[in-house]
């Protein structure tokens, strides 16, 4: 049905975070999330290469830095030197972990530009090596080769999990998922039973491979709440199958190896603190160190006075686990503390519950030294595991910070769980568009919108037919939901407005688009109507945020309609302007023509009347002039309109918007021309089609000599057009002349340093970019070898912004070539 249907919509994270005003936390405050990413190889390994003046020959590299499956490598010998430095794919590139020339017998020869640096060859390669660590075998050669290694955790790979509430016997796990690093595990043992899964990302302290209990003297046993389950010899014979299939669903050693340190504590039993239960994270609560196992493990029980209580809330700690807090730590930050079930008032005091007990606190250095240097602040938003219900991600934002913790508000969780308290440095935390990037749903907010889908206005497809039923239903949710009272056939309905897609569309809607468009909206309340019409056109357009420009209401003209907010995205952005809707029928037919005028194309193309065979106003002579700008370009200053029999009056009526006065010098404008030459061209024509998008303030950098050169080629280049297509688009051709012009280096790209390409890159529409060519350290010389295919993979960017950044990096190699080639 209908409200389902909205229930279930996709969600958008740019979209949500512009209508409500927050900011996304940092992608660099998720370090697990930036660990995962990493392709197993880490800047500093070496390997052999194949030398490329003789490829039977190979010699030492060093990896200077990564990007996906590309290495930017160096030979052994260069030093400093980077010049000689070259990217190669692992994929299709001749790589080998050290050592393998010797077994192989394979010869390693000093490369060519380095012959006269290196005289002794085995001294150079016996000083060179020496404690080298060589980069993984396992990623260079077989299945594993050019993978990320988390891909290798693959369901049905098995780990052990230590047990974090009872003992510290651990148990062997099955990975049933794994989501960008966050497994989910099932215990050996529970093949078909869902109940006990856990779900944990492989970085946590608590998940070791297959051996490690046995090799630190713990026992291999199920936990208690499963224990009862089997009798001891099921569990003993599952154990000895998991040793016999040990080989087949083995994880890589390596891939723990960025897992934290767990360090040496100072606990004794008896000792008290504040903490919060990692099972229900909404309060802090006094605490008790339970138990102590070793100099790395202790159990900590939040205090419960109940003479009748017959569960504990404990669990297993180390030094540096989350929400463990010094005695008064929650006084000290203002912050309010629990006290303990069955306390005696509500006035919690520590200095009299120690004596109380006859306890001791925890000292001050027991505890971790906390960090505010985080890059969270509140209102951010957020991914974050609901720990009611871990199989939920949901839409977090920060309410409150104190040290390293977070307070998160938790939005469309199924129930509604109170503020969580959680570490920065959690693993159940993750950055804007995790879920969407790994596969995951996110659960959306939660939001009462049935309503406004009963609001739309009846929109009928060309090919198909509604039965009367359904639209006197429409209709009749709408006369229940309207603000205004909808009458049928009344005042305020609004007839059918028909999309006449034969008509002239004119400079700025795209013809194929329009034809798309759905044979007709309506009838329905005329603003319903009319904004569903409008928005329709906004997207058929080559730039939704020109038109909708053209249509935003004029500040100083006499208006007597129906403001209504429109939105239009292109290239990334979203803009939003209130146009004029009316709201009375009696002047639909008015309001059409007139908006069809202000977009250049013909007063038919949209409106009340169907257009059978011939339109009225013989549109079908016009034509569009051949556009020769590309997209995203300032042409020049606003004359007027192309003059046309119904277009004249409405054009000296209309005044200029005084935003884009105010943006002007954004622009390389061109020579007014003369009211001759205007008349001459045909009507449509593109040449009054004035500003693009003012965001694109690149412009300025052009020099004025430029400009001018450009003009008169321009003006020879108007006089054609193209009858055959009215809405042909620029030829690459074009495009490649204005690109060529467009860009002038002041230093030579291959010279470029990271910060280089940064301050490029912000100068430009992919500014948010540049973050990660900061963090993958893309040169120069590395940004001059990135295509398309490999932009998308390894910077894993989608395509639009694919596009968009490849675009950049080719006006770069074209004024590289013009520039510096020779």
């Amino acid at each position: 049905d209908a409200g389902s249907s909205v229930e279930e919509m996709e969600f958008n994270w740019d979209e949500y975070l512009e209508d409500t005003g927050a900011t996304a936390a940092p992608h660099g405050s998720f370090k697990h999330v930036d660990t995962s990413l990493q392709n197993g190889f880490a800047p500093g390994m070496k390997l052999e290469v194949a030398v490329k003046s003789d490829q039977n020959t190979y010699w030492v590299a060093t990896i200077i830095t990564t990007c996906g499956q590309l290495l930017l490598l160096r030979y052994d010998g260069y030093g400093e030197d980077r010049k000689a430095d070259f990217w190669c794919d692992i994929m299709t590139a001749d790589l080998h972990p050290i050592g393998w020339c010797e077994q192989n017998k394979k010869i390693l020869k000093v490369p060519e530009g380095i012959k006269d640096k290196i005289p002794d060859q085995e001294e150079f390669l016996q000083r060179v090596l020496k404690g080298a660590c060589s980069a993984p075998a396992n990623l260079l050669e077989g299945l594993h080769r050019g993978k990320n290694p988390l891909d290798l955790i693959a369901p049905g790979s098995r780990l052990e999990l230590q047990n974090f509430r009872d003992s510290l016997e651990a148990w062997i796990v099955t990975v049933i998922e794994n989501v960008g690093g966050r497994l989910k595990l099932r215990y050996e043992g529970l093949e078909d039973s869902d109940k006990f899964d856990q779900w944990i990302f492989y970085l946590d302290p608590f998940l070791h491979q297959v051996g490690w209990a046995a090799q630190h003297g713990y026992s291999l046993q199920p936990p208690l709440a499963i224990r009862s389950l089997k009798s001891e010899a099921d569990w003993q014979e599952i154990l000895k199958k998991v040793k016999e299939e040990e080989e087949e669903s083995s994880v890589p050693t390596d891939l723990f190896k960025d897992k934290p340190v767990i360090g040496v504590h100072s606990f004794s039993e008896g000792m008290k603190l504040e903490a919060v239960d990692p099972m229900a994270p909404f309060v802090i609560s006094p605490a008790t160190v339970l138990k102590v196992y070793n100099e790395k493990y202790f159990m900590v029980e939040i205090d419960d006075l109940r003479p009748e209580r017959t569960t504990s809330q404990s669990y297993i700690c180390h030094v540096n686990s989350a929400g463990i807090f010094p005695v008064q730590w929650s006084l000290k930050n203002g912050l309010h503390l629990s006290p303990p079930s069955g306390y005696p008032g509500q006035d919690f005091d520590w200095a009299d519950y120690l004596k109380q007990c006859g306890a001791e606190a925890a000292p001050q250095s027991c505890f971790p030294s906390l960090t505010s240097d985080h890059g969270f602040k509140e209102n951010m938003k957020l991914e974050a595991v609901n720990p009611v219900d871990p199989e939920e991600v949901c839409i977090a934002t920060v309410t409150k910070l104190k040290d390293s913790y977070l307070w998160l508000q938790l939005e469309g969780s199924k129930k509604p769980v109170p503020d969580c308290i959680v570490s920065v440095e959690s693993m159940n935390i993750f950055p804007v568009g995790w879920c969407e990037t790994n596969g995951y749903q996110l659960r959306p907010p939660r939001k009462a919108i049935v309503n406004k889908q009963k609001k739309i206005a009846v929109v009928q497809p060309e090919k198909q037919i509604l039965s009367s039923r359904t639209v006197h239903d429409g209709l009749k949710n709408q006369e229940l939901n309207s603000s205004d009272s909808v009458v049928i056939n009344g005042k305020y309905c609004c007839p059918k407005i028909y999309f006449n897609h034969r008509c002239f569309s004119g400079p700025y809607l795209n013809k194929g688009r329009i034809a798309e468009l759905p044979q007709s909206v309506g009838p329905g309340n005329c603003v319903l109507v009319l904004k569903e019409v409008l928005t329709l056109l906004i997207n058929a357009a080559y730039k939704p945020s020109r038109v909708l420009r053209e249509l935003q209401l004029d500040e100083e003209a006499a208006w007597h309609g129906h403001g209504e907010t429109l939105k239009a995205k292109y290239k990334g952005k979203s803009y939003r302007a209130t146009v004029e809707v009316v709201r009375t029928a009696d002047r639909v037919a008015d309001f059409c023509r007139k908006t069809c005028i202000k977009l250049e194309c013909c007063p038919n193309l949209f409106g009340p009347q169907m257009v059978l065979d011939k339109c009225s106003e013989n549109c079908s002579v016009l034509t569009k002039t051949k556009y020769t700008h590309y997209y995203g370009k300032r042409k020049n200053k606003r004359i007027g309109r192309p003059p046309g029999g119904h277009s004249n009056l409405e054009v000296a009526m209309k005044k200029p918007n005084k935003r884009r006065k105010r943006r002007k010098h954004f622009f390389v404008h061109k020579k007014k021309r003369s009211s001759a030459s205007v008349d001459n061209t045909p009507a449509g024509s593109p040449q009054g089609s004035g500003g693009e998008e003012e965001d694109d303030q690149d412009e300025s950098e052009l020099s004025h000599s430029l400009a001018q050169d450009r003009d008169k080629r321009k003006r020879k280049l108007r006089t054609f057009s193209f009858s055959d297509d009215e809405n042909k688009p620029p030829s690459p051709k074009d495009i490649k002349m204005e690109a060529a012009e467009k860009l002038q280096l002041d230093s030579n790209p291959l010279e470029w340093s990271v910060a280089d390409v940064v301050r490029f890159l912000k100068s430009t529409d992919c500014a948010p970019l540049a973050r990660i060519f900061l963090d993958q350290e893309i040169d120069g010389q590395a940004l001059l070898l990135l295509t398309l295919p490999t932009v998308q993979e390894c910077l894993d960017l989608k395509l639009g912004p694919a596009i968009k950044l490849c675009h950049h990096i080719e006006r770069v190699k074209l004024a590289f070539y013009q520039q510096f080639a020779n």
